[in-house]
């Protein structure tokens, strides 16, 4: 079977410097984020996969990923970070906002649902899951696996199995795929390294201002039970979210924590 990207067109179309960048295309894997952290004591730089399907894809909290070949972009990058674990607390936030201002380049205006996802029109666009682990081989360095599912066209059997409206870029055959990978890659490498130096308070604002909750009444679900509703106000200078309750304003850490709009 062909593979619908081609790493060399997408090394090309790749306006951002990363030294020892490696991009590689599968037809197919169980998921991506599992191959890179299979390979991390393998590793000597930052690893870029893409595949044309997943047949395990994962989302936080052991959620499966749903996708179609053709129907949407699956893909990870191994990032070797240079901050301790504690500090990439804001990174998925951090990470969204990047996608959002790629995706903002090709007409498509994408919000943000704390902590990890885009939507578009309150429909799921795309999703963001990234996983740490440690390469015991190379002297205990710090890896970060992000991986990324956006969905490119509308497809009746996969929101069937998701469960759930979906939103989607465009009509998939009009989109030039690597050209866009290249887009989002080199807007991802950014943003890892302007995390790592400055952290993500200097996303905040930027976070903010997509919020798609921003004001409304939500509820915080733990292992699906009701752990707080507020009103969501955004976010903190490291990633937490606030929410005005009726005891005062409260702090919300990610973790495995859901956010849901409250119905009026």
């Amino acid at each position: 079977m062909k593979l619908l990207h081609s790493p060399a067109r997408i090394a090309a179309a790749l306006r951002t410097a990363v030294p020892g960048l490696t991009i590689d295309a599968v037809a197919e894997t169980g998921s991506t984020n599992a191959d890179l952290l299979a390979r991390l004591d393998q590793l000597h730089g930052p690893v870029f996969l893409v595949a044309d399907q997943q047949t395990a894809g994962r989302g936080r909290a052991g959620r499966t990923w749903h996708s179609e070949r053709g129907a949407s972009l699956t893909f990870s990058l191994a990032w070797p970070v240079r901050v301790p674990l504690q500090a990439l607390v804001g990174l998925p936030l951090a990470i969204g906002v990047a996608l959002a201002d790629v995706l903002a380049g090709h007409g498509i205006a994408a919000q943000l649902k704390w902590p990890n996802d885009l939507l578009a029109d309150g429909s799921k666009l795309a999703g963001i899951l990234i996983e740490t682990a440690v390469d015991r081989q190379a002297g205990a360095r710090l890896w970060a696996v992000i991986g990324i599912g956006i969905n490119l066209s509308e497809n009746a059997a996969l929101a069937a199995r998701i469960g759930q409206p979906v939103a989607a870029l465009a009509d998939a055959g009009a989109i030039d795929r690597d050209l866009l990978l290249a887009d989002l890659l080199g807007h991802l490498c950014l943003t890892l390294q302007e995390f790592e130096e400055y952290g993500f308070a200097v996303f905040a604002e930027r976070w903010n201002a997509l919020h798609t909750h921003r004001g409304q009444p939500v509820s915080i679900i733990d292992r699906g039970q009701t752990v707080c509703e507020g009103v969501a106000v955004g976010v903190d200078a490291q990633g937490r979210l606030l929410l005005d309750t009726a005891q005062g304003r409260r702090t919300v850490v990610a973790g495995d924590v859901s956010l849901r709009a409250v119905e009026a």
